[in-house]
């Protein structure tokens, strides 16, 4: 039994469809209705009931779902194993983050990994789907919470500062008040985030008109006039059409964690990168953090 077959078989399982399967395994639809084929007639047995609602495991199928996880975690084991032994500085480096973490703080360090080591296929995944470090999908990863995988080197990397944001045409809005102002807040069913719950008790008179789980949202709604919106300074900053607001408290910061699997620990192309984001991240907090020239002289 062929570990790729096993892999599409758990790829069906797992998605409910050839379609999903295929486009999960990069596959074409037929080669993975044709390998499903061949493995059933292989084992001797009907592993899925094929229904308008997509494919079902059968009891037999059921049945040996936990034994393909296992092949699964050997086969990603020995490719992580042998991925770590790697010493040149080429292939791909998959990183993972936040979308405006991917789309204001990783560029300029891209930029000069890029410049550095032109071998380097980088791909940069974003969004709030949390890419799995065990299973490959993601070299390294960047996010404002610890890791709670197994195998997992992490570390906090540095404390970013966040800030109160209006768009720059607008008046201040009265601390404490908020009164004739409105709050662009996040999506809170993923969690809770200190940021929002400190927004709305800053301005307890403004009530919430759009909520986003895409912080490039809320910039570019905030810069529309819509609301206050609480922002990374890295993103906030960045914005020519927004101001940052002086207030007596500022929004709580939040630590950015990095994280990737023991197994590909000693990939070059990966330690040359946490040397370079490291560098970098250090530097931008320093500047984030040194003190504004007072502007009355």
């Amino acid at each position: 039994m062929e570990w790729s077959d096993v892999r599409i078989f758990l790829a069906v399982a797992r998605t409910g469809t050839l379609g999903a399967a295929a486009r999960a395994l990069h596959l074409s639809h037929p080669t993975v209705g044709r390998r499903l084929r061949a493995l059933e007639q292989a084992t001797g047995h009907t592993l899925f009931q094929r229904t308008v609602d997509g494919f079902i495991p059968t009891e037999e199928g059921a049945a040996v779902i936990a034994l393909a996880e296992q092949m699964e975690d050997g086969a990603l084991a020995i490719e992580r194993r042998l991925a770590g032994q790697e010493q040149e500085l080429q292939g791909t480096l998959r990183i993972s983050s936040a979308d405006w973490f991917g789309a204001y703080v990783l560029p300029p360090i891209i930029k000069d990994y890029a410049k550095a080591y032109p071998h380097v296929d980088v791909e940069i995944l974003t969004g709030t789907r949390l890419f799995s470090l065990a299973q490959r999908e993601a070299d390294i990863a960047f996010r404002i919470v610890p890791f709670d995988g197994p195998d997992i080197v992490q570390r906090r990397l540095v404390r970013l500062a966040y800030g109160a944001y209006v768009a720059a045409r607008l008046p201040d809005p009265e601390y404490g008040y908020g009164e004739g102002f409105r709050l662009i807040t996040h999506d809170t069913s993923t969690g809770q985030f200190p940021d929002i719950a400190w927004l709305q008790e800053s301005f307890p008179k403004a009530m919430t008109v759009l909520r986003s789980n895409n912080r490039n949202v809320q910039s570019r709604m905030c810069s529309q006039g819509i609301g206050i919106a609480v922002l990374p300074r890295v993103v906030g900053d960045q914005m020519a059409d927004l101001r940052r607001l002086n207030l007596p408290t500022e929004p709580p910061s939040r630590d950015i964690w990095m994280g990737y699997h023991k197994d590909i620990r000693r990939l070059q192309r990966l330690r040359a990168f946490i040397t370079m984001a490291t560098d970098h991240l250090a530097t931008a907090q320093n500047q984030t953090e040194r003190p504004q020239p007072d502007a009355s002289g």
